[in-house]
């Protein structure tokens, strides 16, 4: 099963991601700069596995390139507020 087949699997292998990377020294910025290639890359390169990342397929096609650096912050801080949550 891919990480990309269950929304919540997904989240839960970014917040995990994300953990790493600052843990490893990455700024913020820079943790939101990858999240924004990540998504670019997925929305260019693969299929949507489930209804909610074909919802950010079409947002992040009809978003500026402003808008998609916002939605990938956004993305970052949704997981990162999970992992705070639980």
């Amino acid at each position: 099963m891919s990480v990309l087949d269950n929304f919540d699997t997904w989240k839960e292998f970014l917040a995990n991601r994300i953990e790493h990377a600052q843990s490893e020294g990455m700024s913020q910025q820079t943790v939101s700069n990858m999240a924004y290639e990540v998504g670019d890359y997925l929305a260019k390169s693969t299929e949507a596995k489930n209804s909610e990342e074909a919802v950010l397929r079409e947002l992040w096609s009809a978003a500026s390139k402003e808008e998609r650096q916002s939605m990938a912050s956004a993305m970052v801080k949704l997981v990162q507020n999970q992992g705070n949550t639980n």
